[in-house]
């Protein structure tokens, strides 16, 4: 199917120039981004399956999240 967007001349320059780093035109990424969006996206699929298989097997080593840490930025400051 062929469709017709309006789409921003700048925008679409600086797509080009991002896309054409990876390799991709942006016809491409639009395409896969539908695909996406549209829920034809095998990937997609396949990762909800493995996150639906792996809840809840962790090991936190005995930590618990900490409404306080969160909103002070402690976590995050701890992982880097």
């Amino acid at each position: 199917m062929n469709i017709t967007l309006s789409i921003d001349e700048q925008i679409v320059e600086r797509a080009r120039k991002v896309l054409a780093a990876t390799g991709k035109t942006v016809n491409q990424a639009i395409r896969e981004h539908l695909a996406h969006v549209g829920g034809d996206d095998q990937d997609l699929k396949a990762e909800i399956e493995f996150l639906r298989r792996t809840a809840g097997t962790g090991n936190s080593n005995g930590w618990k999240y900490n409404r306080e840490d969160a909103y002070e930025g402690r976590i995050w400051r701890a992982e880097q």
